[in-house]
């Protein structure tokens, strides 16, 4: 069981993983940074000074702290933003694979799938026109 473990645990993708989630992580504090501590001031100056995260109403004995909330909210949907933007850019930046040139042709008597240099069909033994080597 243990070398089970240490097989799954090493593999490639299961790395390629921890290594994701610790990135993640990190850019998730930076992106937090960003909104917390120069989004979010600029955005009270726009709504006229409020802090969100001051915002609360009492009902009860319990403290219902909605501006933490819309806080919240709020990073998550700069931070989505900001991921969607980096995906993008890697998508463009991403260069699609050229096609690879065909290997095979189809016979125009059976209609077979047979190799581009073939002078008969091997299924129907039509003689076919010769194919030229560019």
């Amino acid at each position: 069981m243990l070398k089970q473990f240490r097989d799954f645990a090493i593999r490639g993708n299961v790395m390629d993983l921890a290594v994701g989630v610790i990135i993640g992580g990190a850019f998730g504090k930076i992106v937090s940074s960003l909104v917390g501590d120069m989004l979010m001031p600029l955005i009270g100056l726009l709504i006229g000074g409020i802090d969100f995260s001051a915002l609360a109403f009492t009902f009860g004995s319990a403290e219902v702290k909605y501006g933490s909330f819309i806080q919240t909210v709020i990073d998550f949907t700069i931070i989505a933003f900001v991921i969607f933007l980096l995906v993008s850019a890697m998508n463009k930046l991403q260069k699609p694979a050229p096609a690879a040139a065909p290997t095979t042709k189809d016979c125009p008597y059976c209609f077979m799938s047979i190799p581009l240099q073939a002078t008969r069909c091997p299924h129907c033994t039509s003689e076919l026109k010769a194919t030229r080597k560019k």
